[in-house]
């Protein structure tokens, strides 16, 4: 196929390629880069947010003011009787 300069391609036509060249591996590189970064982060990538249990729901109420002294009591001896063995070790613990 002949254009305007024969079958080679003009002065743009390099200048174009080459830029398309150094675009490319320039995004590569950078790619290659950021995800290096990312893997060896030492903060967690998605922050784990724990569900508060129903002592600290209680704890809560009671330090807003919503509930009293009394049913914070009664509510947390209760808690206390039904929470199986372990769940009872892990919150004296904490």
């Amino acid at each position: 196929m002949m254009w305007d300069y024969g079958e080679h391609m003009s002065g743009w036509g390099w200048a174009l390629t080459g830029f398309g060249m150094l675009l490319f591996w320039g995004v590569l590189i950078t790619a290659v880069i950021v995800a290096v970064q990312y893997y060896r982060s030492p903060q967690p990538r998605y922050p784990h947010t724990a569900e508060p249990s129903p002592a600290d729901i209680l704890a809560r109420r009671f330090a807003r003011g919503e509930i009293s002294e009394e049913e914070f009591l009664s509510r947390t001896r209760l808690l206390q009787q039904n929470l199986p063995q372990q769940e009872r070790e892990t919150q004296t613990q904490s």
